[in-house]
């Protein structure tokens, strides 16, 4: 060998030894920290919400509805040296980890023309496509397919009492007078939210599933449940004072009423109590908390659009919808049908479907309710379910069918109550009149509730059914109370970035 090419050897040799160091330090550099960033439009500065990070074979995160996505120390070592991001009408984009320093990642609008090529080929109308969604339903979404996934939940939900009047009318008990009952109005919370947020393995498919909680948090102001059971107490005292034991009470509303027996009453509050105490000293061994998750992510999977229980009809009740072919897009590098349907007569939901040209499977939905589904209204109470609309997203995994990557769902209603109400003291055994006490008021209660569930899916994998037999569920589980967001809670968990308001979230002493 000439000494030029020995020197060439050695420098070769050289330059691949320093740049499998520099690998080294790079891996190990960004397994030790967290990688954050948002995504927006190259075009509008606007965030792009729900898109997908690839990190590897069946494993990614989604951006938040702010554009903003985390990448934990834990998900690094999957990554090989870059991660793919990709959103609906957007390029595909490549990220080397290792040098990106950038807190902005700008997406480019993709340009295509597909309209053109679908037109000069054999074009399907949009109810054809909806037909053929409904013919490749079986295939596309396997109910059979056992997986375990690994996810993350978020439950928020607000109360507004937007009128509380209790409208003191009369009142023989001292105690009970018109400064009291307008400060029990006082107390009842005006406005209130609740979150609760949980990591873990969720086995099973569309029918049967178990839950394996990793971590969870609740965020929640306490003291706006605590001056419940102190009225309470505080109520109960007033009326052991001054009705008399033989008593009993007739409570009135309008033209209804209810005879109740006083010692009954009291009985029953010590009972309720007895029963409390027990309930919570045993939330460990029922599972309580653990339990609520898995109804709530059943309920999402219950919701589905392929389910024949799910009140989004779409598909089982396809001939009362309207459908229109939009645009044409690409999600996943795939093409798809941007169809919008919305209801013929008195038919729920309006939205968007984007489906896949080649298997006609719906990757995405949006939809929003058109009319309240429920509605009630009947001497003075009113109730109306006013709010249900939702996202799904889904990916094609390795069976070729697809799961669930993103799932959202809000459901809303409100309330009313106006009418009069009487508690009225009555005793057969004292001499005279038999009425002894009388409350009365004007209830006039007015308010909202909303609740909205998000269920992320990181990564999946098909599991035997001998495995999910095998699976235990850790029931004792309970969520550790934060009165304010703290981020370094979950610090090396897989989560979605919480929003504005969750991060604002703070309980004021």
């Amino acid at each position: 060998m000439s000494r030029l090419v020995y020197k060439q050897t050695i420098m070769t040799t050289l330059i691949k030894y320093i740049i499998t160091i520099l690998t080294g330090l790079i891996v190990s550099g960004m397994s030790a920290q967290s990688f954050s960033a948002k995504l927006i439009d190259a075009k509008s500065q606007e965030s792009i919400p729900f898109a997908t990070i690839e990190l590897s074979k069946n494993r990614g995160v989604v951006s938040n509805e702010d554009g903003i996505f985390t990448i934990t120390p834990d998900q690094m070592k999957y990554v090989q040296d870059s991660v793919f991001i990709s959103s609906m009408g957007y390029e595909r984009k490549g990220i080397w980890i290792a040098t990106f320093t950038d807190s902005i990642v700008k997406l480019a609008p993709k340009s295509f023309e597909l309209k053109g090529v679908f037109l000069t080929s054999n074009p399907l109308s949009a109810k054809e496509v909806i037909e053929k969604v409904k013919d490749n339903m079986t295939k596309n979404y396997d109910v059979q397919d056992v997986s375990k996934k690994k996810i993350f939940f978020r439950q928020s939900d607000f109360n507004n009492m937007k009128k509380v009047d209790f409208g003191f009318k009369k009142s023989t008990i001292e105690e009970l007078n018109k400064e009291l009952i307008d400060s029990i109005a006082t107390l009842v919370p005006r406005e209130s939210s609740y979150y609760r947020e949980v990591v873990g393995d969720f086995y099973g498919n569309y029918n049967k599933h178990k839950f394996y909680v990793d971590k969870a948090a609740e965020l929640y102001d306490k003291s706006k449940d605590v001056s419940v059971d102190g009225l309470s107490e505080r109520l109960e005292t007033i009326f052991k004072e001054n009705v008399k034991p033989d008593s009993y009470l007739k409570i009135k509303s309008g033209l209804f009423g209810t005879k109740v027996q006083l010692d009954s009453v009291t009985a029953n509050n010590e009972d309720a109590k007895k029963v409390q105490v027990e309930v919570e000293g045993n939330d460990e061994e029922e599972g309580h908390f653990q339990e609520s998750i898995k109804n709530r992510i059943s309920e999402l999977y219950e919701q589905l659009f392929f389910n024949e229980d799910s009140k989004i009809d779409i598909l089982t009740k396809s001939n009362r919808y309207k459908f229109d072919i939009q645009d044409y897009t690409f999600i996943d590098e795939e093409p798809v049908y941007i169809i919008n349907f919305s209801p013929k007569g008195k038919k729920d939901f309006k939205g968007t479907a984007y489906i896949n040209t080649n298997d006609f499977a719906i990757v995405r939905l949006e939809f929003v309710n058109v009319r309240p589904l429920f509605k009630f209204g009947l001497l003075g109470i009113t109730y109306r379910e006013n709010v249900y609309k939702g996202k799904m997203l889904f990916e094609k995994n390795a069976s070729g069918s697809y799961s669930p990557r993103y799932l959202e769902l809000e459901n809303g209603n409100y309330f009313g109550l106006d009418r009069p109400l009487k508690v009225i003291e009555k005793n057969k055994h004292v001499k005279g009149r038999r009425k002894q006490n009388e409350l009365s008021l004007d209830l006039n209660l007015q308010g909202t509730s909303l609740s909205k569930y998000e269920m992320v899916v990181f990564n999946s994998e098909d599991i035997s059914d001998s495995a999910y037999d095998a699976v235990k569920e850790n029931k004792n589980v309970k969520a550790t109370y934060l009165s304010k967001y703290d981020p370094n809670f979950w610090q090396g968990y897989s989560i979605m970035e919480p929003n504005a308001a969750i991060q604002a979230f703070e309980v004021v002493e």
